[in-house]
């Protein structure tokens, strides 16, 4: 539940394709499906892919959820057992729901260090909530998405449980197919909606929305009947519907996603849960949201990075390397890899680079005790070759950079960006090309 880190609806070419908001972590997970060096390397040591959008515990998500008018099922938080106990008291449900509050997905099956076997659990008991939030809080929370140490859990959400008598799946995504947003449902939720849309694409429906119009009541009807609501359940899931949407929009959100969107015996329809990811170019404007972004499952260096609004993404190889650009970083970590080395990272500077930000990539890379070689391969397009030299060498003389350091510089200003390297009298390797750079990071690493 919640926004996580999940890549979200992964669709076929036929249904909507969500635009991706950090092509180096995009490009490394498609790297990955494909035969290439760096795809092959991607699989055998990545260690952690950051994806630079917002995280939200699925608390969160529910209650900006429920702030927005959606029907969501009572819930409270608690971060100790005697609060959680006291939260399924105050709940008087027939049935709780306690749910460890981690961003990985999985967790029904996971298993905690406590020896706590499933990251959900049903009780009809009050009293079990207390001694089960106990087993779960402070201890390690391990599933099929989380690395082999789990994730601490700091934090349960204790709800009431509702029967669920039919199961859909609703999201709303930004579509450049249709340039603007587009509502996708399908009658079988509670699934993978992927292997739904590959075995039974009749059951997958589509309603382009009108950006300045937004649903319209028939649309939203239509879709509501055609996801399986009926009667006085068409009127409400289509009042659903048109809130999911005015939520998209009010929040700046790129997808939502809802599955399952549900119907209970009683009649009533629900968003038991839900995925929302944010577009980050608006967090000017939605400060209050993007203030609870939970970045304490994400990797210390790529936080540290985006503070300088560098995109890391860390590997297990001992050759850092330093670019501008996604592209140029797979074609570094590919040819890296072709000549015998394995990538530690990659480090994107971006467009817009100053000094500053070339002196703090090099604390960050420097900082990771597995590097022992770092290539620096920037082709200089908007960034100005000689603006990156100059932060070379002052960060090699206060670092005290002692690690073989292989540059190759190319584009705007790159001459200029030679003489600074070259007076600098810093033990500095220049490569003529990025094959001859790669060749020498390789052969720079020390013996063992």
């Amino acid at each position: 539940g919640g926004a996580g880190p999940s890549p979200g609806l992964r669709l076929p070419p036929s249904l909507p394709s969500r635009p991706g908001r950090m092509a180096a972590s995009l490009s490394l997970r498609a790297a990955r499906r494909l035969g290439t060096p760096a795809g092959r390397a991607a699989r055998q040591v990545v260690r952690l892919v950051p994806v630079r959008w917002l995280n939200l515990q699925e608390y969160q998500s529910k209650k900006i959820m429920a702030d927005h008018g959606v029907t969501v099922q009572r819930f409270f938080v608690a971060d100790n057992s005697q609060d959680a106990l006291e939260a399924a008291k105050r709940l008087k449900a027939k049935e709780i729901v306690l749910k460890a509050q981690i961003l990985a997905g999985g967790r029904g099956k996971g298993s905690f260090t406590s020896g706590l076997k499933g990251g959900v659990h049903l009780t009809k008991n009050p009293e079990d909530v207390g001694q089960l939030a106990e087993q779960m809080l402070g201890y390690h929370l391990i599933t099929k998405q989380t690395t082999k140490e789990g994730v601490k859990v700091r934090k349960v959400m204790v709800a009431e449980a509702l029967d669920i008598a039919r199961e859909t799946y609703l999201a709303i995504l930004m579509d450049r197919a249709y340039n603007g947003p587009i509502m996708v449902g399908s009658p079988q939720g509670g699934m993978d909606i992927e292997e739904v849309a590959a075995t039974k694409p009749e059951l997958i429906f589509k309603e382009p929305i009108d950006i300045f119009e937004g649903i319209r009541q028939d649309q939203a009807f239509r879709m509501a009947a055609n996801i399986g609501f009926k009667g006085p359940q068409q009127q409400k899931a289509a009042e659903q519907i048109q809130k999911l949407y005015s939520l998209f929009l009010k929040v700046d959100a790129t997808q939502l996603e809802v599955n399952p969107f549900g119907e209970t015996p009683d009649g009533q329809v629900v968003c038991f849960d839900a995925k929302i990811n944010f577009d980050d170019n608006a967090e000017f404007r939605q400060k209050e949201i993007f203030s609870q972004d939970d970045v304490s499952e994400t990797d210390p260096l790529e936080n540290e990075a985006a503070k300088y609004d560098l995109k890391y993404i860390g590997m297990d190889g001992n050759i850092a390397c330093f670019v501008n650009g996604a592209g140029l970083a797979m074609a570094t970590c590919d040819i890296i890899d072709l000549h015998g080395g394995k990538p530690a990272n990659f480090l994107d500077l971006g467009g817009g680079v100053q000094e500053d930000q070339v002196y703090q990539a090099f604390k960050l890379l420097t900082a990771d005790p597995k590097v022992e070689v770092i290539l620096v391969n920037i082709f200089g397009g908007i960034v100005n070759c000689a603006i990156i030299a100059n932060g070379i060498t002052k960060a090699c003389r206060e670092l005290k950079l002692e690690m073989p350091l292989v540059v190759r510089l190319e584009g705007t200003n790159v001459n200029e960006a030679k003489r600074i390297l070259r007076e600098s009298g810093l033990p500095i390797a220049s490569a003529s090309d990025l094959e001859d750079a790669a060749r020498i990071a390789v052969a720079s690493v020390p013996a063992k």
